[in-house]
This record gives structure tokens, C-alpha cells and sequence, in this order.
């Protein structure tokens, strides 16, 4: 444990806590029901927060007699406050959850209708956190939506004019990889500045209806159409592509990379 920082427990401790063994608290994370953190070289860290969920997982098994996707439903309707993500950006999460409730979908149909495991959409739609942006797009027109409607980008007053600095961003799904809204509301384009670190990329290709414009404003992208065309864009280069084009991208730039892009019309 680190007296400068939050408590975390190793698999034993936590096991002990919640009053199971090692061996299940591994089973459970297989089953999507809890997802501890990683040390630096790799080990499980259970927070404060993850023991008191294991003690509810624990509760619905033996008093309940729930299976697993029964717990993780149960788990879902309890307040997010209780388990602590009240502090974190979990309205995409809320909305993916929200989406997947209306369509009569268990976590397992989803994310296997999807290509990922029920633990990595369980998370998504607590945390709002967990997977890049190719998944995400993938969930998003899985649920005949898009990607802004999911992150909010409709939500609230539309300002006519956006101070710089002072851009609204989607939550952060994607390490590395920060959309800044340039413009808000139901409009015919989709306008964003994205902040890329590096090493970050969208994880996979995607495509959609529509058109696409990017210009660098500083750093390096890599951004590759249908698998076979390779564009190396540096500052002040600009690109314009038909958004059903299966597109990639990464930061190969050992700094940040800063760029406009803008969607028409706004299916991304």
C-alpha cells in the first residue's frame, strides 16, 4: 500500500476482505464482473472501491444466487455514486447502458456481436473509459447512432462563437486521443481538434457516410485509406477523403500532434 496515495491491495488482501479466495477474484474478472487496476510491472491493484464491489458480487452469489450475468445486471442498476465514479465523465457510458437496456441486450450479445469481451463494454459503460475509437464507432452505428450524439455533442445551449481554449471535449474513451468541439448543435459539419499523444491511433479502421477534411496544425499523422494508401501528414498539410473509405490513423511523432477535422455530414 503507498501512504502518498490511494489504497490499493494486492489479490490477496483484496480476496481476504471480500471474504473469497485469490482463484475467484481472478474468475470473476474473467466474467467481466470486476476490472482491477495494474502496477507497473504488470500485477493486479484492487482499490477501496473495487473491494466493496467484490463484497456486493459476493452478496448477490450467496444471498441472491445470481449467475454472473444476472450480477452484473444488478450491479448496473445500482447507483454509480456507491462505487465511486460519480467523479468521472460516464455519460457515454450511461447512454451505450441506456441504448443496450432498449435494445434487449445482454452485455455478453453486445459485446460479442461487437468483437470484445464483456468485461472491456462493462467498463466502457461505467467509466466511460476502456476502448479506441474504431470500437467506439463500431457501438455507435451497432446502435444506429453516432459517435458526437454519443459524447454529448447535441446536449445543452450551442454557442455561435467558441473561444479558443475554451472548447467542450467528448470524454476520453481512448488514452491518448482528445476531441475538442469547434462548433456545437445539429449542424451539417463536424468540426474538432484533436490533441493526440504519442503513440496514440484510432486502434483499428473504420468507415462512414460522408466526407472527410484534415489539416495538421503541429506534430506528425499517419493516416492510412483502405489499407494500402499511406499518408505521412506534417504541419500544414491537409487531406480530403470520402468518409466510406476504411480510414486509420496514429501519432508516429515522438511529441504531440494537434489537427482540424471536420466531418460532412455529421455521421462520424
Amino acid at each position: 500500500m503507498n501512504d502518498n496515495g490511494p489504497v490499493r491491495y494486492k489479490v490477496a488482501e483484496a480476496a481476504r476482505l471480500a471474504g473469497v479466495s485469490a482463484s475467484t477474484l481472478r474468475l470473476w474478472e474473467s466474467q467481466g464482473l470486476v476490472v482491477p487496476g495494474r502496477s507497473e510491472t504488470g500485477h493486479r491493484q484492487y482499490s477501496a472501491d473495487d473491494v466493496a464491489r467484490l463484497k456486493r458480487i459476493s452478496w448477490y452469489r450467496v444471498e441472491r444466487g445470481l449467475n454472473p450475468a444476472a450480477i452484473r445486471e444488478a450491479l448496473e442498476g445500482e447507483d454509480p455514486v456507491a462505487e465511486g465514479e460519480a467523479s468521472q465523465d460516464s455519460g457515454l457510458g450511461r447512454r451505450l447502458r441506456s441504448l443496450r437496456h432498449a435494445a434487449g441486450k445482454t452485455l455478453e450479445q453486445v459485446a460479442g456481436d461487437n468483437g470484445i469481451t464483456a468485461s472491456t463494454l462493462s467498463t466502457l459503460e461505467r467509466t466511460s473509459q476502456g476502448v479506441g475509437f474504431k470500437t467506439l464507432h463500431d457501438l455507435a452505428e451497432y446502435y444506429g447512432t453516432t459517435v458526437s450524439r454519443l459524447s454529448g455533442e447535441e446536449s445543452g445551449e450551442v454557442p455561435v462563437l467558441v473561444r479558443a481554449g475554451e472548447w467542450r471535449s467528448w470524454p476520453e474513451t481512448t488514452p491518448g486521443v482528445t476531441v475538442q468541439l469547434l462548433a456545437e448543435g445539429r449542424r451539417m459539419m463536424d468540426c474538432h481538434r484533436f490533441v493526440l499523444a504519442p503513440g496514440a491511433a484510432s486502434e483499428g479502421a473504420y468507415r462512414h457516410e460522408g466526407e472527410e477534411f484534415m489539416h495538421v496544425l503541429s506534430g506528425r499523422l499517419e493516416l492510412v485509406l483502405d489499407g494500402d494508401q499511406f499518408f505521412d501528414l506534417g504541419p500544414g498539410d491537409s487531406l480530403y477523403f470520402e468518409s466510406r473509405r476504411y480510414h486509420s490513423w496514429r501519432n508516429r511523432h515522438d511529441g504531440e500532434t494537434v489537427l482540424l477535422w471536420i466531418n460532412t455530414p455529421p455521421t462520424f
